[in-house]
């Protein structure tokens, strides 16, 4: 029975999602991973080989800071060259090791679309991170496509497309108004009845400024609370 880990959209808040894998690699090993929008930056370096501790580096790495960039374009308020370049730089750095996929939105249809293993390019890892009204969307082979999270914030249904019969899935988004755009969306995203283990902090991360936000403190504390949350978790997974 194929099993996945799924990883949600975030912005900053998906620091967390690698202090949880850190704890769950010590008995998990996925066969498939998809994520989208900050949770597709951390899947694909998790499939193309990344330790846990190059993952906290990259995290901590305040030029992570410089990927939300304030500058005003006909598409929104956020330049997006620093974004591209991290684009280009992991998919240089890494190559999956495993099947691996994730979703972005194409525009103005608004439909969510899987891409996955020799699919994907630099451009699709951009435009899984690029937050509609934000950042101006990514054109690849003629289409624009923004950020995956649009559609949906887990990705559960992408998994299922891959062929997993079950899912491990980190979902970071859990303050109400997240919940709330979650429920309003429900309409629009494919149905799936991929048994899951969902994984969810256990306390809240912070505000929507904070996912915009870096700051040290609060990554190595989202990495923190990810491991104490990884192992409150370790008990309901079993292989």
């Amino acid at each position: 029975m194929p099993i996945a880990l799924v990883l949600s959209a975030g912005g900053m808040f998906a620091a967390w999602e690698i202090g949880v894998w850190k704890i769950l690699r010590e008995r998990f090993t996925p066969d498939l991973i998809v994520g989208t929008s900050a949770g597709a930056w951390n899947g694909w370096a998790i499939a193309g080989g990344a330790t846990p501790e190059e993952l906290t580096r990259d995290w901590l790495d305040p030029a992570t800071a410089h990927l939300m960039q304030p500058g005003l374009h006909s598409a929104g308020f956020l330049r997006p060259d620093a974004l591209h370049s991290k684009a280009r730089d992991l998919f240089a750095h890494y190559q999956p090791r495993v099947p691996f996929g994730l979703t972005v939105v194409e525009v103005p249809r608004f439909r969510a679309r899987l891409v996955r293993d020799s699919q994907i390019t630099w451009r699709h890892l951009a435009a899984t991170c690029s937050i509609p009204l934000a950042f101006p969307p990514v054109s690849v082979d003629g289409k624009r496509f923004v950020d995956g999270g649009l559609m949906g914030a887990l990705p559960l249904w992408a998994a299922a497309e891959m062929g997993a019969t079950r899912a491990i899935a980190l979902n970071c988004l859990t303050t109400p108004p997240f919940r709330w755009l979650h429920r309003s969306l429900r309409w629009s995203q494919p149905r799936t009845t991929l048994e899951t283990i969902r994984i969810e902090p256990s306390i809240p991360l912070g505000s929507i400024r904070d996912t915009f936000r870096w700051s040290e403190v609060n990554i190595r504390r989202w990495i923190a609370l990810g491991e104490q949350d990884g192992k409150r978790a370790l008990a309901s997974i079993t292989m």
